[in-house]
C-alpha cells in the first residue's frame, strides 16, 4: 500500500503545482516573487471566475512612476477587484486596526501596505505614502476612510489623496466600482457571488497651486455616483 500512497502524493503535488503555475500566470502584475505572483493570480481567478470581473478591463497605470489609485469603498471586496485589474502592485494605505488585525498583518507587511493611524498621528502614513510615490510605487487610497454605500448619509472625502498627489506631483487615477452584492460588509461580501462592474476615469493631475477643495469635489463627483460619458475610458 506504501506505492499507492507514494503514487497519490505525487499526483497532489503534480495538481497543486500545477494549480500554482495557473495562478502565477492569471497574475496582471509582477509582485516581484513567486509568492506574491501566486496570491495576486488567485486573487484574479476569483474576482473574474466568481464575481464577473471583466478579465479584459486593465487600471490606465503608467508603465513605471509613481501614481495614485482612489476608488469607492462599499465592501471588503474592494481591494481584491484593484488588484485584480492592476497592472502594477499596488501599496494600500490601510486604517492601523485592520493592518493589526490577528493572522493578516504578515500578509499585510509583506504587500507593503501602509498603516494609517486614523485616531493618533495620520501624517506619518502621508510621510511614508509620499515617500513610496518618490519611489516610483502605486498607492491605492479609499478616501471615504471606511464602508461608504451611495445610500449612506453624505460624507466628506478625506483629503490625504489630493494632498499627496499636489505634494508628489503624482497623477490620481479614480475607479468605481458596482454590482457588488456584498456591499456593506467586509469579510461577508466574498462568498456572495456579485456582478462587478468597474468604472475607470481618466486620471486627474493636480499641480501645487490647483484649489485644494474644487480638487476634492471632482474627485467626489466621480466615486460617490456612476457619472457616465464623463472621462469614462
Amino acid at each position: 500500500m506504501l506505492w499507492l500512497s507514494l503514487i497519490a502524493g505525487v499526483v497532489v503535488f503534480g495538481l497543486l503545482y500545477r494549480a500554482m503555475r495557473i495562478c502565477e500566470a492569471a497574475s496582471p502584475s509582477d509582485w516581484g516573487d513567486r509568492w506574491h505572483n501566486w496570491l495576486a493570480g488567485l486573487i484574479t481567478l476569483f474576482c473574474r471566475n466568481y464575481h464577473g470581473l471583466d478579465p479584459a478591463l486593465r487600471l490606465p497605470l503608467p508603465e513605471r512612476g509613481g501614481a495614485l489609485v482612489a476608488a469607492n469603498h462599499v465592501s471588503g471586496l474592494d481591494p481584491l477587484l484593484l488588484i485584480a485589474t492592476s497592472p502594477r502592485p499596488l501599496r494600500f494605505l490601510i486604517a492601523r486596526e485592520e493592518y493589526e488585525r490577528f493572522g493578516l498583518q504578515w500578509i499585510f507587511r509583506r504587500a507593503g501596505c501602509i498603516p494609517v493611524d486614523r485616531g493618533g498621528r495620520p501624517e506619518r502614513a502621508m510621510r511614508e505614502a509620499l515617500r513610496a510615490l518618490e519611489e516610483g510605487h502605486v498607492v491605492a487610497v479609499f478616501p471615504h476612510g471606511k464602508i461608504h454605500l451611495d445610500t449612506d448619509p453624505p460624507r466628506k472625502l478625506k483629503g490625504g489623496v489630493v494632498r499627496l498627489a499636489q505634494k508628489s506631483g503624482c497623477p490620481i487615477y479614480p475607479v468605481r466600482l458596482d454590482g457588488i452584492r456584498g456591499q456593506g460588509h467586509t469579510m461577508l461580501a466574498l462568498p456572495i457571488p456579485s456582478r462587478v462592474r468597474v468604472t475607470l476615469y481618466s486620471p486627474l493631475l493636480l499641480g501645487p497651486d490647483d484649489d485644494y477643495e474644487a480638487s476634492l469635489h471632482a474627485l467626489t463627483s466621480l466615486l460617490e455616483r456612476r457619472e457616465e460619458g464623463h472621462g469614462h475610458l
